[in-house]
């Protein structure tokens, strides 16, 4: 695992959650259009999570292996608000099989 970020070798809360967020902010953040799915007049998510089993199309590589975000500087305040080791990723983490961090 990456000791500098972990969160290069895991991507486990990219293909676990459905990120939501006010329709604008994609646009004011500059994600492309194909990256979001609109949920209803007032939400957009990224693209791919919204359903069963989530995987954002923006996640690039395998879950638990070297991964990368491929619209990092443009990600919504959800993937902004996940840390490595809080209880959102340890909950994605163990969705898939993963070893739990801790949030040091």
């Amino acid at each position: 695992m990456s000791a500098a970020n972990p969160c290069l070798d895991c991507g486990a809360c990219c293909a676990s959650f459905r990120v939501s967020f006010y329709w604008s902010e994609a646009e004011a953040r500059g994600l492309p259009a194909e990256m979001t799915e609109q949920v209803n007049a007032w939400y957009s998510c990224m693209a791919g999570t919204n359903c069963a089993a989530p995987h954002c199309a923006a996640l690039e590589g395998e879950v638990g292996q070297t991964v990368r975000c491929t619209v990092y500087a443009h990600r919504p305040h959800p993937c902004r608000e996940v840390e490595a080791g809080d209880s959102q990723c340890n909950k994605a983490r163990a969705r898939h099989g993963m070893d739990r961090l801790s949030s040091d």
